[in-house]
């Protein structure tokens, strides 16, 4: 067995233990090593090896081909198993783990897609990697470097890797925020950490945001094709597409600002897609388009890049720029300033993947950091030339649409001329059909039920046609479509929709000119030929859908003699096809991963179409439905116990003590006298089947109702699994695609309701919360501080503390607090922390010095260059988020930037507040809800009645006091004279008795309590 190693492996401690027990492994001696499997854990299958009596190592087992080799991790040291990096928390029991033979292991192990013949190091993100010699080498050069490949060429993989070793602030950012996410995700995947370095991954938009954001919405595609079909009667000549990429990728594409009218008109032929005589209409077309954008509450992001260069800073000690093709150079300058020192980047792209419209270039890229001579020395390009995500054919046909491209318009720049190699093994095939009905009817049969397949076009208008022959919600244009990659892929009339288009592409070109297997460097002949301009997005297009297909491609067109084709060498033949019925878990998960990536038009129609999900029968006791009881039976004071019951439970679940008080005072609910003793078994009634072991019924539920569905008291299943601590059971929602980050009408999402049982059972939080924190927690945290977004990482010492004061918000208002100014000392985080595991809140941090560092660093007030300014400081040592906080929420598929203290819902809060020190509590509501700017506090509609009956005896004593001999009239004078008379300073007035004056004063003191409510 060959023994590889992760290239974090430290094994000097135990130098010599560690090569008698890797030489037994390697001879597949498991028992001399003392091999045990540890339980199979969700993120993998791991065994350890005895070192000594302490010591273990980790490894795990992969597979490339017919070769099995055991990769070496990890060293854990003292039984450590908590502090793994690899094992995440995770609980294990060294006298429980199971010994295993290695026969058994080899049946188990990983697969690889590709291990070098040699190299035994391995690099880890959310699985083993195996750099090539030209990745190896990349990997090992210092920046400034620009990495170009194609699709599948590892890029992103390479390019986190690098990013490892960089020391300081950090920015990973791409055009798209889905593989900003993905990355961020893959980055962290096997627990990594380097305690020198903070790193961000943002997409292009939250760069943005992180400088300022913007107001308003951003402009789409969608936004722009409706804006210019109100123009079309002025501007037929202009064609929709064109005009978007001219504005976008020339007009206002320039590092240098938005072009002048001038400027535009005397741009050379090959700089713009429209000749001379039609520019100075186009630029007028241009000036409504910004116009329309201020008019509409739209922002286009290259205006933005040039408003924002005045705002922008250096900041960032490296950069990486991901998928460069798919922003501008202004996009690009704006990232490059806010880098410290000049060439700590490394950009990495493909411009035969373009379909962002741009008029990207390698030279273009380049000439923003060659103006410096040194730095122009050191500028290097290198080309991955190996694909390891497409099959065989696959490739080649994408290989031969580049050797179209190169011949008929010649080089866009020497970075763009190469060909791809692949090295995945599957040969795949790519089939031409016939269009024709009975095809497409077969066709559509088969792959209607299947998530291995989807169907392309080429345009957003064009999927109205496909609609009417393919059933899969599975269809997508080219927009949309890139970043995805299916098994399967469908090109339906590619061709046939845009014949000319097509055959202008290959006018000229024989299949004698496509046997090179190396692509020489050529400029086109006549500088004024658009030709490739023009054509640019078709040829880029088609090469995109090519590479999104993992095996097979099925190309569908009604002109199948077309010369592409030929050229292309695909003929009609045989089609070979097997499409397997996706289950509806496979399709859940579809649902869920096409919503993260923006595509909601085909999420849902997965869910109206496939999943076919109904409502839930039962009432759902969200915000709306609890205001609606209240009123009932508070104010209305409606007959029946039913209503008063549905309170109760909610005030069972939600944890309201005041509630369960004025149901007894207010509604006579004698029931709610045992709150403190029913509190946590009736709190769980609704979600009680989700405490169990078997959850099949569960799971059949999100079937029928959606795996978001809502529990009767506003739980999704995967916010119950959590609070019941169901680890299996959350691991089985979120991998048919729940969605961790939902949230109830408290803001709560499931790690907010396991943090919440963590923090009132210690034995939830040393059971069952390790495991739950590594699958709940979101990877960040977006808050808006005023004018620009901050990013918290789930590595930062701030995210656990904003998560933990998230969660015991509602609690400093609805329960007695030894200050009632709802806010936090150190002490209360503390004691919520205590029992915690170490992955949630490691050591260091649970210790009073560095949480008041933390507190103080992030205060509003505080001068200092990281304050994330997320506190605010009520008193000494007191503290409360900064009402001027906003965080991002979905609502009708628009996002938007709410308020702090709306999103956890203060005004609900207010419903139930503490009665313990009532006029302090509602003061420091008032505050509150004043300096977010949100609507006044109102009196509880539970309190309303309680508070009318005091106001009318205040206003009956009132009257009395009014009633006093003359020398009480005036309140000030009466109190004074009051307490004279009571420590026996003055004699009592005639006519008064001599407790009067003690009464008057209790009695004044109470109407300016209730005026000052």
């Amino acid at each position: 067995m060959k023994i590889l190693e992760y290239t974090g492996l430290d094994t000097s401690r135990v130098a010599a233990s560690y090569r008698k027990v890797a030489d037994a492994i390697a001879r597949q001696d498991f028992r001399a090593a003392q091999v045990k499997k540890l339980a199979n854990l969700s993120h993998g299958k791991f065994y350890r090896a005895k070192l000594g009596d302490a010591d273990r190592l980790l490894f795990s087992l992969i597979r490339h081909g017919d070769e099995v080799c055991a990769l070496m991790l990890e060293v854990i040291a003292n039984h450590e198993y908590d502090k793994s990096r690899f094992l995440r928390g995770a609980a294990i029991d060294e006298s429980k783990i199971a010994d295993i033979d290695a026969d058994e292991a080899i049946r188990e192990a990983q697969t690889m897609r590709y291990l070098h013949p040699e190299r035994t190091a391995i690099h880890l993100l959310d699985k083993p990697i195996s750099f090539d010699d030209t990745q190896d080498a990349i990997y090992r050069q210092r920046p400034p470097l620009i990495v170009v490949g194609s699709a599948g060429s590892g890029k992103t993989a390479l390019t986190l890797e690098k990013l490892k070793h960089a020391d300081g602030e950090v920015l990973y950012v791409t055009h798209s925020s889905y593989l900003a996410q993905s990355a961020r995700d893959l980055y962290y995947a096997s627990g990594f950490e380097h305690n020198g370095q903070e790193a961000a991954f943002l997409s292009y938009r939250a760069f943005v945001e992180s400088i300022r954001v913007p107001q308003g919405r951003e402009a789409s595609w969608r936004d722009f094709v409706g804006w210019f079909a109100r123009m079309r009667q002025t501007f037929r000549e202009f064609d929709v597409h064109q005009v978007f990429e001219e504005i976008r990728g020339v007009i206002t594409a320039e590092a240098g600002g938005v072009l002048s009218w001038d400027d535009y008109r005397t741009l050379g032929v090959r700089q713009s897609i429209f000749p001379a005589d039609q520019r100075d209409k186009l630029y007028d077309l241009f000036e409504r388009y910004r116009a329309w954008l201020t008019e509409a509450k739209l922002y286009d992001l290259n205006l933005v890049a040039h408003e924002w260069q005045a705002l922008a800073a250096p900041r960032y000690d490296f950069v990486v720029v991901d998928e460069v093709q798919d922003i501008t150079t202004a996009q690009l300058s704006l990232v490059l300033k806010t880098l410290k020192k000049p060439g700590h980047f490394l950009l990495c792209g493909d411009s035969n993947q373009i379909v962002h419209p741009n008029f990207f270039s390698w030279s273009q890229v380049k000439s923003l950091f060659w103006k410096d001579p040194k730095l122009a020395e050191r500028q290097e390009l290198r080309v991955l030339t190996t694909n390891f995500r497409n099959g065989l054919e696959a490739t080649r046909v994408a290989n031969q649409l580049l050797k179209i491209k190169q011949r008929r318009f010649g080089s866009i720049d020497r970075e763009s001329n190469f060909l791809v190699q692949a090295v995945g093994g599957e040969p795949g095939q790519v089939a031409l059909m016939p269009d024709k009905d009975v095809t497409k009817r077969e066709l559509d049969q088969r792959i209607r039920q299947s998530t291995q397949f989807a169907v392309l076009v080429m345009r957003d208008e064009d999927k109205v046609e496909a609609r009417k022959h393919f059933a899969t919600p599975l269809l997508f244009s080219i927009h949309e479509a890139k970043g995805l990659e299916y098994e399967n892929i469908i090109l339906y009339r590619f061709i046939s929709d845009h014949r000319a288009e097509f055959s202008d592409i290959v006018e000229g070109v024989t299949k004698a000119d496509l046997g090179v297997e190396v692509l020489d460097y050529r400029r086109a002949k006549d500088k004024s030929d658009k030709s490739l301009e023009v054509y640019k997005f078709f040829v880029n297009a088609l090469y995109v859908a090519l590479t999104r297909a993992i095996k097979n491609i099925y190309v569908i067109e009604s002109d199948t003699e077309h010369p592409l084709f030929g050229l292309l060498a695909m003929d009609l033949g045989q089609v070979e096809m097997e499409a397997q019925q996706s289950t509806r878990e496979d399709w859940q998960k579809e649902a869920r991963k096409l919503e993260l990536q923006g595509k909601q038009e085909q999420a849902e129609a997965i869910r109206s179409t496939i999943l076919k999900q109904t409502p839930v029968p039962w009432p759902v006791f969200n915000e709306a439905k609890i205001n609606e009881l209240l009123v009932k039976v508070f104010r209305e004071q409606a007959p029946g116990a039913k209503s008063k019951q549905q309170l109760y439970d909610y005030a069972t679940c939600f944890d309201e003590p005041q509630l369960a008080h004025w149901l007894v005072k207010e509604a006579r609910f004698d029931q709610a006298q045992n709150f403190a003793q029913q509190r946590t078994t009736l709190g769980r009634k609704t979600y009680v089947p989700y405490f169990a072991g078997h959850f099949k019924d569960i799971l059949r539920q999100c079937d029928q109702h959606g795996i978001e569905h809502r529990l009767p008291m506003n739980q999704t299943p995967l916010m119950a699994a959590a609070a019941a601590g169901n680890v299996p059971l959350v691991e089985a929602l979120l991998e048919r695609g729940a969605d961790r980050e939902a949230v109830d009408h408290y803001g709560y999402n499931g790690l907010h309701w396991a943090l919440r049982e963590a923090f009132r059972d210690a034995k939830f939080a040393r059971g069952p919360l390790a495991a739950l924190y590594e699958h709940l927690a979101p990877a960040s945290i977006d808050v808006n501080i005023g004018d620009r977004l901050m990013r918290i990482d789930r590595h930062q010492s701030e995210y656990c503390l904003f998560q933990t004061l998230w969660v015991l918000f509602k609690s400093r208002f609805t329960h007695w607090q030894p200050k009632a100014n709802g806010a936090f000392d150190t002490q209360t985080i503390l004691e919520a922390w205590q029992h915690l595991p170490v992955n949630v809140v490691r050591p260091e941090r649970n210790k009073r010095q560095h949480l008041s560092g933390v507190l103080a660093r992030n205060e509003i007030e505080r001068d200092y260059a990281y304050n994330r300014a997320l506190f605010m400081r009520v008193a000494q040592g007191w503290y409360q988020f900064n009402p001027k906080l906003a965080v991002r929420r979905w609502k009708d598929d628009e996002e938007r930037w709410v308020p702090i203290y709306a999103a956890l819902n203060l005004p609900l809060i207010n419903e139930f507040s503490c009665p313990d020190g009532w006029e302090n509590v509602s003061e420091a509501i008032d505050r509150y809800l004043a300096l977010a700017g949100l609507p006044k506090r109102t009196t509880p509609v539970a309190a309303e009645r309680s508070v009318a009956r005091e106001e009318d005896l205040l206003r009956q004593k009132e009257t009395r006091i009014a009633e006093t001999p003359a020398a009480f009239a005036d309140g000030r004078r009466a109190r004074r004279q009051a307490k004279q008379a009571t420590a026996g300073q003055l004699p009592a007035r005639r006519g008064t008795k001599a407790g009067e004056h003690g009464e008057i004063e209790r009695l004044i003191r109470e109407i300016e309590k209730r005026q000052k409510r």
